[in-house]
């Protein structure tokens, strides 16, 4: 199967508060740099991130079940980071990056990944519990 490679010329544009809350919310996940390296070249199934797994391939820093894995990346997904693979069967178990999700990656490989603060943390988990958009 050949890939398509497509460069978007006008890429999307997003205000500076999602881009601030979807940085957040990537940094503050349990999961390494690694995995959205791999996410921007290909799809990743929850078999592959979840529990020692995801630790071999320099996924996570933890063991992670996969119904934690799993809240995890539907959190990046509601915040814009990520969306589920979809194949001829319909909705998959595998996850890639949106373009918000490349774009922000881009901006951080340029930079060292920053470390999640206390308040970071604070913020995030409080978002995540509220579910509110901002």
């Amino acid at each position: 199967m050949t890939t398509a490679n497509y460069t978007n010329p006008k890429p999307f544009v997003y205000s500076q508060i999602t881009v601030e809350r979807a940085k957040r919310s990537l940094i503050c996940s349990p999961f390494r740099l690694a995995l959205f390296l791999t996410m921007q070249i290909k799809s990743v199934p929850v078999s592959a991130i979840a529990m020692e797994n995801g630790i071999k391939q320099g996924y996570t820093q933890r063991p992670l079940s996969e119904l934690v894995c799993d809240n995890h990346l539907n959190w990046l997904i509601q915040v814009g980071i990520l969306r589920r693979e979809v194949d001829g069967q319909g909705i998959t178990d595998s996850f890639r990056l949106t373009p918000l999700g490349h774009q922000l990656l881009e901006k951080l490989q340029k930079q060292e990944l920053c470390i999640p603060t206390l308040s970071d943390h604070l913020y995030d988990a409080f978002i995540r519990w509220v579910r509110l958009p901002f």
